[in-house]
């Protein structure tokens, strides 16, 4: 059994380290980013992490371990 789960590592972010800077950038299905940040819908990342999508990633920012490890596991398996 597969699933059909794309995942785009550089476009969401969780909490706020206070100045509007994400701690943490997460893992989250493709298809549900434009969503979230147009509607103000939440996403599920890969950690289970609930959020809506206020920021994108730019490259070398900090990417959720618990994210990372998981799609690691996900992209082995293709």
């Amino acid at each position: 059994m597969s699933t059909d789960t794309k995942v785009r590592p550089e476009e969401t972010t969780d909490t706020s380290t206070g100045d509007d800077t994400p701690k943490f950038f997460h893992y989250v299905k493709k298809n549900k980013i434009a969503e979230s940040a147009v509607m103000g819908t939440h996403v599920v990342a890969l950690c289970g992490e609930v959020f809506p999508v206020t920021k994108s990633a730019k490259p070398g920012s900090p990417v959720c371990p618990d994210c990372k490890k998981i799609y690691e596991g996900l992209r082995k398996g293709e």
